[in-house]
């Protein structure tokens, strides 16, 4: 694989991964909820395990295996929707509770979750979405010669894991500033209404497209 391929693939998947989905959806809101080390470990979720996840699918197989066997996207695609929308629900459901904070919470000393928590909400809610199995094949296919080794889909898959982390913890590191935090409490209810019908759109499109 060339160096100049190498790089394309990378951009391509950085602007892939700057695309508004759940995953950019939920680092902004564990940002502004639960503040800077939270969302670090939901874009370490999201990147670290989840894109690579369905990096390591479209390299070795799942998306072909998507083509062949449709029904098996479907049933993915539903079951990851089910679950973006459980998510839209409880956001709804809550958003008129006080958030409740305590001096080490603003200072983000100590995160309202466990960063272990934190972490699997963020791989869950990437795994939700089978879609990017596919969109890897299609940036994959005709960059990735069938002749590359195991050394460019280690290094292929470590690019995906840096884009992908390190976008949604960008994102989470600006929507857990003290400004951006402060809005968040004085408007609450409806910003989270608004992540919650977001995110509930999102899983209904995910299930049905």
């Amino acid at each position: 694989m060339t160096l100049s391929a190498f790089i394309a693939v990378a951009l391509l998947h950085l602007m892939a991964a700057i695309s508004p989905g759940p995953s950019v959806l939920m680092a902004a809101r564990i940002g502004v909820t639960e503040g800077f080390r939270s969302g670090v470990a939901v874009g370490i979720g999201v990147g670290g395990v989840g894109g690579v996840f369905w990096a390591c699918a479209a390299l070795f197989g799942l998306a072909l295996l998507f083509e062949y066997a449709p029904m098996l996207l479907t049933a993915l695609k539903i079951a990851g929707g089910a679950f973006l929308l459980y998510m839209a629900y409880k956001l709804w459901k809550s958003a008129d509770k006080p958030l409740t904070r305590t001096r080490a919470q603003t200072r983000d000393e100590t995160p309202p979750r466990s960063l272990t928590s934190a972490f699997i909400l963020g791989l869950l809610t990437q795994v939700s979405n089978p879609k990017p199995a596919i969109l890897f094949a299609a940036i994959f296919i005709g960059t990735v010669p069938a002749t590359a080794g195991w050394g460019t889909y280690g290094a292929l898959l470590a690019v995906v894991f840096f884009n992908e982390a390190l976008w949604n913890t960008l994102v989470s590191r600006l929507f857990s500033m003290q400004k951006t935090r402060a809005t968040y409490l004085n408007l609450k209810g409806w910003i989270d209404r608004a992540f919650g019908g977001l995110l509930g759109l999102l899983g209904i499109k995910i299930a049905v497209t």
